[in-house]
């Protein structure tokens, strides 16, 4: 699977151009490039956990703290995190800019995928949480710009889905 670097460069230079100084993920194939951007980045902190409820920890710290941060998953991961979205974030209003490749949508050749794609978006809107899909790079740094804007207005998460249009290279 060709994972695009032009692509993922986009969305690494639009977390950069707001502020994001600390980034939460677990290795994922479609976030390989960006988990590697922010580890090769002096003025990035990137932290790997073991599960994804971690992230939803280090980012509140982080917004206590005065700081940017972001939060890398598979929508896979977005499930595991649900207990500490609600019992953390939305009870103490902590904006969450969340990035979730978005397995198991339209085009997936992998049937181990295809139940998470069946209901990411579900889960997000019984949530109560925006939505942004990430089809075309020409509106990455606007669109992650607006989403960051949004969560730290709302004082609660937001979901950047990003698709396979977006990610891969045929």
């Amino acid at each position: 699977m060709p994972v695009s670097a032009n692509n993922s460069r986009l969305i690494y230079d639009a977390l950069k151009a707001c502020d994001v100084k600390i980034i939460s993920a677990l290795p994922e194939t479609w976030l390989v490039h960006l988990i590697r951007m922010a580890d090769d980045d002096p003025e990035m902190t990137l932290v790997r956990i073991a599960k994804e409820e971690e992230a939803i920890g280090i980012s509140a710290g982080a917004h206590l703290a005065g700081v940017n941060s972001a939060l890398l998953m598979q929508n896979h991961g977005f499930f595991a995190a649900i207990n500490p979205i609600i019992s953390l974030a939305f009870l103490y209003k902590i904006p969450l800019l969340m990035f979730i490749s978005y397995r198991g949508h339209f085009g997936e050749k992998d049937p181990w995928q295809t139940q998470g794609g069946l209901h990411t978006e579900s889960l997000l809107r019984s949530l109560n949480i925006p939505i942004w899909h990430l089809n075309n790079p020409t509106d990455v740094t606007r669109r992650i710009k607006d989403a960051q804007t949004l969560a730290l207005a709302s004082l609660h998460p937001v979901a950047v889905l990003l698709s396979r249009e977006l990610m891969w290279e045929d």
